[in-house]
């Protein structure tokens, strides 16, 4: 059980250091540790609950305004996600979710990431917002499954070309929103347990001081760096996922 909850802490640092820095992947970063000692649904819980406290300590780290306008699309599509994510979450399985998400990520963000110029969708306003609204569709399906809300919304964001400080405004924001609805549903629908707390109580400590490390040193990295964080945690992340999936599916 010791081992445990040093799995649970280790995870929950080095993921809360990442999200602070980039403004997500704490889900993704925190799975890669938690995937092999903890079952789905208490890795999930885990995951959307140190999510919400870094997004919350980030916000208030890092004040970031509210444009509506841009926002909105996200938040309206992430809250119809939300619902049908949790009703997968007893059924779906993770090794397939991971390996199809993981094979997606390792792919597609490297070709970016090598590029001389990243793609930049030049969408018109209305197209551009029902894209921002799909984004936010997958995100919520995502984060209802286990926290991760800000993988395809991210991806979309440096695919429109949004710069930094937009794209940190829009995602920390609209995890923010996303995870604290997640983590009220799983409170209403039972997913989150009794026996769980203890973990949780290990999770929030252990995540402090690297959230607001990685928030601190967002501030002093250039606009063509955190594109290349970005694109390299997105990478990261999937080899991570299909590290854990793959061995499982071809035993």
């Amino acid at each position: 059980m010791d081992s445990v909850f040093l799995v649970v802490a280790l995870g929950a640092a080095v993921a809360g250091f990442v999200q602070g820095l980039s403004g997500f992947a704490f889900g993704m970063v925190a799975m890669s540790f938690w995937a092999w000692a903890l079952e789905p649904r208490l890795a999930a819980a885990l995951t959307v609950f140190g999510a919400l406290v870094g997004q919350t300590l980030a916000a208030a780290a890092m004040r970031r305004g509210w444009d509506w306008r841009r926002l909105l699309p996200f938040i309206a599509g992430g809250l119809a996600g939300i619902p049908l994510g949790v009703l997968l979450l007893p059924h779906l399985d993770m090794l397939w979710f991971k390996a199809i998400l993981g094979t997606l990520l390792v792919l597609f963000c490297p070709a970016m990431l090598l590029s001389k110029h990243l793609p930049r969708i030049a969408a018109g306003e209305r197209l551009g917002r029902l894209g921002d609204g799909a984004a936010g569709l997958v995100g919520g399906v995502m984060g209802g499954i286990g926290g991760f809300t800000g993988v395809v919304p991210t991806l979309w964001c440096t695919l429109r070309g949004y710069e930094k400080d937009t794209q940190r405004a829009v995602i920390q924001n609209f995890n923010l929103a996303m995870l604290a609805v997640t983590m009220g549903t799983y409170l209403a629908t039972g997913v989150v347990t009794r026996e769980m707390l203890p973990l949780f109580a290990v999770v929030a400590p252990a995540m402090l001081v690297p959230t607001l490390l990685g928030a601190r040193l967002y501030i002093g990295i250039s606009e063509a760096r955190f594109r290349q964080i970005v694109l390299g945690l997105l990478t990261a992340s999937g080899v991570a996922m299909l590290a854990s999936a793959l061995p499982r599916l071809l035993g």
